[in-house]
C-alpha cells in the first residue's frame, strides 16, 4: 500500500533534509536526540549499516531513496503490529511515527494498544506523549506530534 501525499508532507516537513552544502548534497549530522541521521530523516542504509558522522554527503535523489526504503520497513512493521484495519491517512500516520521513534517503541506502547482496540481519540492522545528525545522534550517533537494526532484523526472519521 502507498504511504499517502500527506505523510510524505509531515514526513519530509518534520525531518527536513539538513547538512545541504553549497552544492546541494546534504552531510551526516546528529539530530536533536543526538542520532546520526543523513539526507531526510535516515539513520541507516539498506544493506542495514547506520549512518556516521563520516559517511560522505548524499544527493536529494539519494535521501529519497533512503526514505523510501525505510518507510516500506516501518510499514511493515505497522502492518505486523496493527490488527484493526485503518484508513490509508491514520495507518500514514504509524508509519510517520515508526519512523521517527521506531518499531520497537510503537510495539510496546499504550499507542499501538488504543490503535488495536479501534480508540481513535485515545490514540491521538497517545501520539501527543511522544515528546522527548535524548531525555528531554523537544519543541520540534511537540509540533510533530500535534501535527500526527490531527492527521491521525482526521484519517480516522469515517471508521468511528
Amino acid at each position: 500500500m502507498a504511504i499517502p501525499r500527506e505523510t510524505l508532507e509531515l514526513i519530509e516537513h518534520f525531518e527536513g533534509y539538513h547538512r545541504r552544502l553549497p552544492d546541494g548534497r546534504a552531510a551526516p549530522y546528529l539530530c536533536p536526540a543526538r542520532v546520526t541521521t543523513i539526507g531526510i530523516g535516515s539513520t541507516f542504509y539498506e544493506g542495514g549499516r547506520k549512518v556516521s558522522l563520516s559517511d560522505p554527503p548524499i544527493t536529494r535523489a539519494r535521501a529519497h531513496e533512503l526514505l523510501a526504503f525505510e518507510l516500506r520497513q516501518c510499514e511493515a512493521a505497522v502492518d505486523k503490529l496493527t490488527t484493526v484495519n485503518l484508513e490509508p491517512r491514520a495507518r500514514g500516520v504509524l508509519v510517520s511515527f515508526v519512523y521517527n521513534a521506531g518499531a520497537g517503541a510503537y510495539r510496546g506502547s499504550t499507542l499501538r494498544k488504543r490503535v488495536n482496540e479501534g480508540d481513535w481519540t485515545g490514540a491521538a492522545r497517545e501520539l501527543l506523549k511522544w515528546t522527548r528525545g535524548g531525555g528531554r522534550v523537544l519543541p520540534g517533537l511537540v509540533c510533530r506530534r500535534q501535527a500526527e494526532a490531527r492527521e491521525f484523526l482526521i484519517g480516522t472519521w469515517r471508521t468511528t
